[in-house]
């Protein structure tokens, strides 16, 4: 985990991405009026999953898919996601099938 030393010009917000072999999430202290794409970009999450790319990435604030220039406050945690191999409702009815 990165750590970036909080002052009174910055706010300090979280970067998460996961995938089923890996997790990590990047503590940063960005400036207040920061987005949630230039937060992305400031952690250089891409440099260790090349998978992401800043420009396109879906991104949400807990949970909630937002716009990337939604502006972030104290403590949100921006998460990456990843698209979905397979959609959710034929995945249970295959299971159910089984």
């Amino acid at each position: 985990m990165t750590c970036m030393v909080e002052n009174s010009a910055t706010i300090p917000v979280e970067v998460a991405y996961a995938r089923p072999d890996e997790q990590l999430i990047i503590a940063l202290a960005v400036p207040p009026g920061a987005t949630l794409a230039q937060a992305i970009v400031q952690s250089r999450i891409q440099e260790r999953f090349p998978e992401i790319d800043p420009a396109t990435a879906k991104a949400g604030i807990f949970g909630k898919l937002s716009a990337p220039a939604m502006v972030l406050r104290a403590g949100d945690r921006v998460e990456i996601y990843r698209p979905l191999g397979v959609n959710a409702k034929i995945r249970r009815k295959q299971r159910a099938a089984t």
